[in-house]
């Protein structure tokens, strides 16, 4: 038995495994960065920090509870490298969803969905917004996939804006992304021939084709039936007609919406 070979081929793997973890790292997600790595960025230039805000609400029987945080994950790295100049904080994905209680109100109604009452969700904006200020910071870019977390994203940016005058730091409240993308996406969908009641308003044609393109996995198709094909099911529009070519354009829409704001908002300042 040739021990002193065995012996060099069980180490070979450990000898090489940290050589290849010591490269930098090519992420704009703050979570995969180290602190030092944030500074020097930060140093060199990229003081826009982007905080998105997601949720995790029912999205009908045939998808994932994380759609909007997925989504999120694919559109603000794209953002954020076009950008060139920014990084991207952890998504938050507690927001308002809703109430608890006796009888649970939006989509609290179906289990696995968090809510978080709208003053601590505007606390929660304010206290991150705040911690990467204080890091070094300057443009603070708040976007958001979800339509309950316009109004504190808001709220919170004037809030801000109104404390930090005369700082050099300033907070950036990016709608279009979905509030014109919402009607761009729309129009679109309209003019390649699908109807309201096909294209809907939660979990329908739109939040499952752009699940499709980014993560096919978190997607059940064999349980995709419009309106969710019962009563309570969650879903307003058509789901089974979904498809990842679709996801993809309505993607870009909201991907270059967001730029074109981000930096309008920052030059204007």
């Amino acid at each position: 038995m040739n021990t002193p070979r065995i012996l060099t081929l069980c180490l070979l793997p450990l000898s090489a495994a940290p050589l290849a973890a010591q490269s930098a790292p090519s992420s704009v997600f703050i979570e995969a960065l180290t602190w030092e790595e944030i500074r020097d960025r930060i140093a060199a230039g990229s003081t826009t920090i982007i905080i998105p805000t997601a949720g995790t609400e029912q999205k009908g029987p045939h998808m994932v509870m994380g759609e909007h945080k997925y989504v999120m994950e694919y559109t603000m790295n794209e953002v954020a490298r076009t950008l060139g100049n920014a990084l991207v904080s952890p998504i938050i994905t507690y927001v308002p969803e809703g109430s608890w209680g006796d009888e649970p109100t939006g989509h609290m109604r179906m289990p696995g969905t968090i809510t978080l009452p709208g003053e601590w969700f505007r606390d929660l904006l304010t206290h991150t917004a705040k911690s990467h200020a204080a890091g070094g910071f300057t443009d603070i870019v708040f976007v958001g996939d979800s339509g309950g977390n316009q109004r504190g994203m808001s709220a919170v940016t004037d809030q801000l804006n109104r404390e930090w005058a005369g700082t050099g730091i300033r907070a950036h409240f990016i709608g279009d992304y979905y509030a014109k993308s919402s009607e761009d996406i729309n129009a679109l969908m309209k003019s390649l021939g699908f109807t309201d009641a096909q294209i809907g308003s939660h979990a329908g044609l739109l939040d499952t084709s752009q699940m499709l393109f980014v993560n096919p996995n978190h997607v059940r198709m064999d349980k995709a039936a419009p309106d969710g094909g019962f009563e309570g099911s969650g879903v307003s529009g058509d789901p089974s007609l979904a498809t990842a070519a679709l996801g993809e354009v309505q993607l870009r829409i909201k991907i270059d919406n967001a730029l074109a704001q981000i930096r309008a908002s920052i030059e204007s300042r």
